[in-house]
């Protein structure tokens, strides 16, 4: 049954990036939701048939604690169906943190997650380009394009996320053999290119921004002692450079040059008044809040905005003592993180800035890829203490290949890992 959980596991990571472009409609819903309820009732009989759960760790812990929070604002809410809604929702989510945990047993299986995230995000990509081309959008002079069923913000926000992974996933290529495959290194580097493509024709100024701080990131990652690469990449930047000028429509390009103007009237398409009414949202019941996911109540926007800000849509929601949680498993993220070393703690670091930068013009609290990604850190974190020596040989970094070698002379003798 384990095995069972884990291939469906994989196919929960594949899917979510590209989930609202696939609903099955009531009651099953996206195909996330039903790749992830199907995840759950194999997970549940593998564990009891093993006997054996693995034990939490404080990032589990703390994600049930802000759970039970959200069904504790249900005693004070100020919109009890909107609550509901989100404690049910936020049940979905929370639980790839303990499913991830739970099945993720290798560096080997941290790396198929990966790979299995970054497929979906090439599905993802690609939907894009088929919105692009298509002649409905053609005859309709848009500017902004997206997967169907999906909003072009939260397209171009998945989308980032993936750059880093792939750049991980792509930094072993070529030279390591756990990448020889070549559809391995398609996945990997081919991702890089045709995700930029798509996060320029979403349009979205504050995905354009996050992808300019993933891009930056996968440069280091990628050119970390490989300056034949940079060269390379410095030659044929010129060319894929024109390549966009001529694929990318000018009205969207001519969106995405008023980044500098809207950030001097600090307007931000008129964010900042959302995040005055969420201010005073919040002084009203700064302690408990106002109900988990009623922030659009108690600031008095109409039924389809947003926060277009985490921190404070949980703030408003849950109160001082949700937030509280809330940014400790972030820090506690961070910490795991930095508990890795080489390439991937690079890419992990850069993956969780690249999701700040997008927290805060964006409502993520509640999205499946902030559990996914937390998840994955989680256990990247966990591994560097438990699997240290095979992390190193899953997860290469060409500025220490003796780590490698050591990793592999350690594994023939049979010895346990020494922590470099």
């Amino acid at each position: 049954m384990r095995r069972i959980a884990w291939v469906l596991l994989l196919v929960f990571t594949f899917t979510i990036p590209w989930e609202y472009s696939l609903d099955l409609g009531a009651p099953l819903g996206n195909v996330a939701r039903v790749a992830g309820l199907l995840v759950l009732l194999a997970a549940i009989p593998a564990v009891l048939q093993s006997g054996r759960m693995r034990a939490p760790g404080a990032v589990q812990w703390l994600a049930l604690a802000l759970y039970l929070w959200f069904c504790s604002s249900l005693f004070w809410t100020i919109d009890r169906a909107a609550t509901f809604d989100t404690i049910r929702g936020t049940f979905q989510e929370l639980m790839i943190v303990w499913l991830v945990w739970e099945f993720a047993e290798t560096p080997e299986d941290l790396r198929a997650l990966l790979r299995a995230f970054v497929a979906g995000s090439w599905v993802l990509a690609v939907l894009t380009l088929l919105n692009f081309s298509s002649p409905a959008a053609i005859a309709a002079g848009q500017i902004r394009f997206a997967a169907y069923g999906q909003d072009p913000n939260d397209v171009a926000r998945f989308l980032d996320l993936g750059f880093p992974l792939a750049a991980l996933l792509a930094n072993g290529a070529g030279s390591n053999w756990l990448e020889s495959r070549w559809p391995e290194r398609v996945l990997a580097i081919g991702y890089l290119p045709l995700g930029l493509v798509a996060v320029l024709l979403t349009a979205s100024r504050g995905g354009f921004l996050a992808a300019a701080v993933a891009l930056i990131g996968c440069v280091v990652l990628l050119g970390r002692g490989r300056a034949r690469a940079v060269l390379t990449g410095a030659f044929a930047l010129p060319a894929f450079l024109a390549g966009l000028w001529l694929l990318i429509p000018s009205q969207t390009v001519a969106r995405l040059a008023t980044i500098p103007e809207q950030l001097r009237s600090g307007d931000l398409n008129q964010r900042t008044n959302i995040w005055w009414a969420g201010i005073h949202a919040f002084a009203n019941a700064p302690i408990f809040g106002t109900g988990a996911g009623t922030f659009v109540s108690a600031a008095g926007l109409a039924p389809l905005d947003t926060a277009h800000n985490t921190a404070l849509s949980v703030a408003v929601g849950t109160g001082l003592l949700g937030l509280t949680v809330a940014m400790a498993i972030v820090a506690l993220v961070a910490l795991a993180a930095l508990r890795t070393d080489g390439s991937l703690r690079v890419a992990l670091l850069i993956s969780l800035l690249v999701w700040a930068v997008t927290s805060l013009v964006a409502t993520v609290e509640t999205s499946r890829t902030t559990w996914l990604l937390f998840a994955l850190i989680a256990v990247a974190g966990r591994m560097a203490v438990e699997h240290h020596s095979e992390l190193a040989e899953y997860f290469p970094d060409p500025l220490c290949p003796y780590r490698v070698n050591v990793a592999r002379a350690t594994a023939a003798m049979g010895a346990p890992g020494v922590p470099f």
